[in-house]
Protein backbone atom coordinates (compact mmCIF):
# COMPACT_ATOMS: atom_id res chain seq x y z
CA UNK A 1 0.00 0.00 0.00
CA UNK A 2 1.18 3.16 -0.70
CA UNK A 3 1.69 6.37 1.52
CA UNK A 4 0.29 8.79 -1.22
CA UNK A 5 -3.09 6.28 -0.86
CA UNK A 6 -3.44 6.05 2.62
CA UNK A 7 -2.69 10.37 3.39
CA UNK A 8 -6.07 10.75 1.46
CA UNK A 9 -7.94 9.01 3.78
CA UNK A 10 -9.10 10.07 7.17
CA UNK A 11 -8.64 8.96 10.46
CA UNK A 12 -11.68 6.51 10.96
CA UNK A 13 -10.93 5.12 7.36
CA UNK A 14 -7.47 4.73 8.61
CA UNK A 15 -8.60 3.02 11.79
CA UNK A 16 -10.70 0.80 10.26
CA UNK A 17 -7.92 -0.22 7.60
CA UNK A 18 -5.60 -1.01 10.79
CA UNK A 19 -8.04 -2.75 12.11
CA UNK A 20 -8.33 -5.18 9.06
CA UNK A 21 -4.70 -5.35 8.23
CA UNK A 22 -4.16 -6.81 11.93
CA UNK A 23 -6.56 -9.09 11.79
CA UNK A 24 -5.15 -10.90 8.37
CA UNK A 25 -1.50 -10.35 10.13
CA UNK A 26 -3.03 -12.63 13.12
CA UNK A 27 -4.49 -15.09 10.42
CA UNK A 28 -1.08 -14.63 8.30
CA UNK A 29 0.79 -15.76 11.80
CA UNK A 30 -1.74 -19.00 12.26
CA UNK A 31 -1.62 -20.30 8.71
CA UNK A 32 2.35 -19.60 9.43
CA UNK A 33 2.35 -22.05 12.43
CA UNK A 34 0.28 -24.42 10.93
CA UNK A 35 2.45 -24.95 7.57
CA UNK A 36 -0.46 -23.30 5.21
CA UNK A 37 0.65 -19.91 4.38
CA UNK A 38 1.18 -19.60 0.63
CA UNK A 39 3.47 -16.41 0.64
CA UNK A 40 5.57 -15.73 3.39
CA UNK A 41 6.56 -12.52 1.95
CA UNK A 42 2.74 -11.29 2.71
CA UNK A 43 3.87 -11.29 6.05
CA UNK A 44 6.60 -8.39 5.94
CA UNK A 45 4.24 -6.29 3.64
CA UNK A 46 0.97 -6.44 6.40
CA UNK A 47 3.54 -5.52 9.36
CA UNK A 48 4.64 -2.59 6.74
CA UNK A 49 1.56 -1.09 6.44
CA UNK A 50 0.85 -1.48 9.85
CA UNK A 51 3.49 0.81 10.25
CA UNK A 52 2.79 3.64 7.96
CA UNK A 53 -0.61 3.24 8.70
CA UNK A 54 0.23 4.12 12.50
CA UNK A 55 2.98 6.42 11.51
CA UNK A 56 -0.03 8.60 9.66
CA UNK A 57 -2.49 8.51 12.54
CA UNK A 58 0.75 9.95 14.81
CA UNK A 59 1.18 12.97 12.59
CA UNK A 60 -2.35 14.02 12.51
CA UNK A 61 -2.32 14.01 16.20
CA UNK A 62 1.00 16.03 16.71
CA UNK A 63 0.35 18.11 14.05
CA UNK A 64 -4.06 18.81 15.42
Amino acid sequence: MKTVELRKKNEKQLKQQLLELRKEQFNLRFQLAGGQLQSTARIKEVRRDIAKIKTLVNETKANG
